[in-house]
């Protein structure tokens, strides 16, 4: 029997209000991240650097100078662009009752409500010009001085903006796959964020497991694993580069006294040692986030079938292997995902402790360099760009296979 017709329109009309409600939620997720994601990819086919991001236009400053007993007005005038130019370039600029204008420069007029306008036609990237027009002042020169420029002279001109043009390029990528320094710092991305999340896992795992009983300050105790997480990076990575400088810290200076070895290392300043370091910073920084989800899932877990298991003679690593790790697959899954995005994507840690020298620079450390050490946004946006397609397959391959056998 088919429902009745009322029913279908209230549906249809339920529908609408329901996607009613959902616009201010899209609008932001839009805004939030879909423009960005946008911004990032435009941004990454385009020949651009960071001095294009300002749109190209004619700059002109107003002043007043003095030449002996001579009192002039000066324009000084440029392209803010060393290459693109800029059609049909001029100003306009209103000249005050207060001052009066000697000579007019050949390329300019005053009209008869006292507005001086110059017309340069067009003009090619890096152009520079000035203009030195004798005035005479019929007040104080200080009061003419802030008479003059209290009136900004009006630019017109237009320019190709190379941000908005129709010109795409896949030069970007091209040049980061070429070099052979890219692939290195790939490598060296999937090692710190293999095992920075690996090692965050481990020790979040061993010490739920040591925390997982109760004991007389185990509150306290339970504080002190959350100091790595909780404190500021940059307080305890200034503590870590402190306590291993080779100069002046006291772990060189009690490894060398110990006999351990016989000069100071450079723990943040030599190959393979930084890299094995900030890992060993990551690890410690993080873990304690696995070990407060891992614990809360451990304390969930019923406890008679650890009982059960004792009565039947299995040891505390049976236990461990057949009754505890099934239970926490889950967790640590879910875990294992999000530490490997944000370990993949980590920048703070790894340029405070070493600024990506020493063979520690990763893709997010390349990004930052190519996009404002060397101003070239578009290839910083095209790292970006393979950084997000990098943990989307990622992403994909992880619901894909793994989950799947967790039941996620």
């Amino acid at each position: 029997m088919e429902p009745p017709k009322s029913r279908g329109k209230l549906a249809v009309r339920d529908a609408r209000f329901a996607w009613l409600m959902l616009l201010p939620t899209v609008i932001i997720v839009s805004l939030v991240v879909i423009l960005p994601l946008f911004a990032i990819f435009w941004i990454s086919v385009k020949p651009i650097e960071l001095g294009d991001l300002r749109p190209t236009t004619l700059l002109v400053r107003e002043n007043v100078r003095t030449n002996g007993d001579v009192f002039e007005v000066e324009y000084r005038i440029r392209n803010s662009s060393q290459e693109a130019p800029i059609t049909e370039a001029g100003f306009s600029d209103s000249i005050p009752p207060e001052i009066t204008l000697q000579e007019i420069p050949e390329n300019c007029k005053l009209t008869s409500n006292a507005i001086l306008e110059c017309d340069f036609g067009d003009v090619e990237g890096g152009f520079r010009d000035r203009y030195r027009i004798p005035v005479i002042f019929n007040v104080a020169p200080e009061r003419a001085e802030e008479i003059a420029e209290e009136s900004q002279p009006k630019v017109r001109g237009d320019a190709d903006s190379i941000l908005t043009n129709s010109e795409f390029t896949l030069e970007n990528f091209a040049k980061l796959f070429d070099q052979k320094e890219f692939f290195t710092v790939l490598w060296t991305t999937l090692f710190y964020t293999f095992f920075g999340t690996i090692g965050a896992l481990v020790f979040g795992l061993f010490a739920a497991l040591l925390l997982n009983t109760s004991f007389r300050g185990q509150g306290i105790l339970r504080g002190f694993f959350l100091f790595p997480y909780v404190a500021p990076v940059i307080a305890v990575a200034f503590t870590w580069i402190t306590l291993l400088d080779p100069f002046s810290g006291s772990i060189n200076t009690l490894i060398v006294q110990m006999g351990l070895t016989e000069e100071s290392i450079n723990f943040f300043g030599q190959k393979p040692l930084a890299l094995i370091m900030v890992t060993l910073f990551e690890v410690w920084r993080y873990f304690p986030l696995s070990f407060l989800f891992i614990l809360a899932r451990m304390q969930a877990i019923d406890y008679d079938i650890y009982e059960a298991a004792d009565m039947d003679g299995a040891s505390p690593f049976q236990q461990f292997w057949y009754l505890s790790i099934p239970q926490l697959l889950g967790i640590l899954s879910i875990l294992f995902l999000l530490r490997f995005i944000w370990t993949f994507n980590k920048f703070d840690d790894i340029f405070l402790l070493t600024g990506g020298n020493a063979g520690t620079r990763t893709l997010t450390v390349n990004v930052y360099e190519q996009a404002f050490g060397i101003s070239n946004i578009g290839a910083g946006a095209a790292v970006a760009v393979i950084i997000m397609l990098f943990l989307f397959m990622f992403s994909l391959l992880f619901f894909r296979f793994i989950s799947q056998e967790e039941g996620l």
